[in-house]
């Protein structure tokens, strides 16, 4: 799935989808004909649950 697809799947913007990738939780992008950057929907599923996992911890040790 291109950038533009990601940000489709995970309800996002495309601006996080790029940010993922420079802080490094996106990696080895494959690249279309095109050079648009292709990434398989399970390393997007990944960040996203890191993602959301990292946001929870961060709210629990607020509220403690």
């Amino acid at each position: 799935m291109t950038v533009r697809e990601a940000a489709a799947f995970t309800g996002r913007r495309v601006d996080t989808i790029y940010s993922w990738e420079r802080r490094g939780l996106l990696t080895d992008p494959r690249h279309d004909e095109h050079g648009r950057r292709i990434y398989r929907q399970q390393q997007i599923a990944d960040v996203e649950f890191a993602v959301r996992e990292r946001a929870k911890r961060i709210l629990n040790r607020q509220a403690a």
